[in-house]
């Protein structure tokens, strides 16, 4: 990230009850990096992640987690998304980082903090095997699942200084 660089909010999306997936279409290259900073009320959810509505089999993810008495870590190769755990209750707090996001020549990485209270804490390190710029994230819960009544997705853009 840039010295002096700056959070510009790009879209925010609150969810209903019955909401299932949370997109972010024409994100515009003007940035340096994307943050998305998801404030997820209810218990922890599996999601899955997907970038420029890619449903090939060019997604990773590495996690390392723990509850403050154990720690634990595991990988997934060749996926059709980044499987992520948003959510906590009270409410869980959930930050994503996409590094050089509009760079069309290197691969595209993710950082995920997540915070559970009364859970765990974990970082997660997600590749998109594309070198095509980022223009859409789209959030899709697994399983039939709902994404939580009022939670809030907010997308930033980083601007160098």
């Amino acid at each position: 990230m840039a010295a002096g660089a700056t959070y510009e909010p790009i879209a925010t999306q609150t969810a209903s009850g019955s909401t299932t997936s949370i997109s972010f279409t024409s994100i515009p290259s003007t940035y340096t990096d994307l943050i998305v900073v998801i404030r997820v009320l209810g218990s922890a959810a599996d999601f899955d992640l997907r970038i420029n509505n890619d449903s090939g089999s060019n997604y990773s993810v590495t996690r390392i987690y723990g509850d403050g008495s154990s720690a634990a870590s595991n990988r997934a190769t060749s996926q059709t998304a980044i499987q992520m755990t948003l959510g906590g209750a009270n409410p869980g707090v959930n930050i994503l980082q996409f590094n050089n996001y509009s760079n069309t020549t290197t691969n595209k990485t993710m950082l995920q903090r997540l915070n559970i209270p009364g859970g765990y804490v974990g970082a997660f390190v997600g590749l998109y095997r594309s070198t095509s710029a980022i223009n859409r994230l789209d959030f899709i819960a697994q399983s039939g699942n709902n994404i939580q009544a009022n939670s809030t997705y907010t997308l930033y853009g980083i601007a160098a200084a």
